[in-house]
């Protein structure tokens, strides 16, 4: 065998062994989506064969019945409003802050990254009841205010766009200086239109992280016109018998907004990890 034809070999493996891997990790969804097109009775018939993957008698009635028992448009509205404002508030704040750790020198730079980072190891649940309770004593409980405002800046946005904007020439920032450009002009003219990897990345895990968000709205949304969908899914569960029919088409549901994000954005999330994650 020669050299070549190892290599064509080798490749074959390559993307073969991906492949099955990538299929592994995907049967969930697949399960899932397959599952909401079958009927209650044969969602978990043959789960130790391929045919489970396949609905024999597939039907959108069980999407039907999701609309018909809750306001399905309207809980995914509430969530798209409230994840976006959060979104372009934190890609404004926080990277005008990680911009100013890059490129600006004033005292107590240094103490202030650290106290960033050392804040990234803390887990949200950490900070759940006291933060609950400052929302609470602002009388934001079930106001947007109260799903909003808390989570806009973020010490793990704020360090990625600022490993980022480390790699920005300064010569550019200066020649921007030179014909005319302020700070406030020069973040806004020059670098915010070259950094869309970076944006692009922060976009993705904003999102994903408060659309699949359950225990903080299910604390602060007491009633249903600010619910969101996470919180409207979880209806399903409070009568019994539990019908897993209809979870898996509402799950099914919420999980399609985020498909279509990650597969447009998914070319500048790889770019934007990459980029962030090589720099000192």
């Amino acid at each position: 065998m020669n050299q070549k034809q190892k290599k064509i070999l080798g490749n074959i493996a390559f993307y073969v062994g991906n492949t099955v891997i990538g299929l592994i990790f995907v049967s969930p969804l697949i399960w899932m989506v397959a599952s909401s097109l079958k009927p209650e009775a044969e969602i978990f018939k043959n789960l130790n064969s391929l045919s489970t993957f396949i609905p024999s008698n597939a039907s959108f009635d069980n999407y039907l019945e999701v609309f018909q028992r809750i306001d399905m448009w309207k809980y995914i509205l509430n969530s798209l409003f409230y994840v976006f404002v959060i979104i372009i508030l934190d890609l404004i704040v926080n990277s005008i802050c990680g911009y100013a750790l890059a490129k600006f020198e004033f005292r107590g730079r240094n103490a202030l990254l650290t106290l960033v980072i050392s804040l990234m190891v803390f887990p949200a649940e950490a900070i759940m009841l006291p933060l609950y309770r400052e929302v609470a004593d602002l009388g934001w409980i079930n106001e947007w205010a109260g799903l909003i405002v808390p989570f806009i800046a973020k010490c793990f946005s704020i360090y990625m766009f600022r490993q980022f904007f480390l790699d920005i020439p300064n010569d550019l920032l200066e020649a921007a200086s030179i014909d005319g450009c302020g700070p406030i002009k020069t973040f806004f003219r020059v670098v915010m239109p070259i950094s869309g990897t970076v944006y692009a990345t922060i976009f993705i895990l904003d999102f994903v992280a408060h659309w699949n968000d359950f225990m903080w709205p299910l604390l602060v949304v007491t009633g249903e016109e600010k619910r969101t969908i996470q919180l409207a899914i979880q209806t399903f569960f409070g009568s019994k018998p539990i019908n897993y029919a209809p979870i898996m088409a509402s799950l099914t549901i919420s999980a399609i907004p985020m498909l279509i994000m990650f597969i447009v954005l998914q070319k500048y999330y790889v770019e934007g990890i990459a980029s962030t994650g090589i720099k000192g």
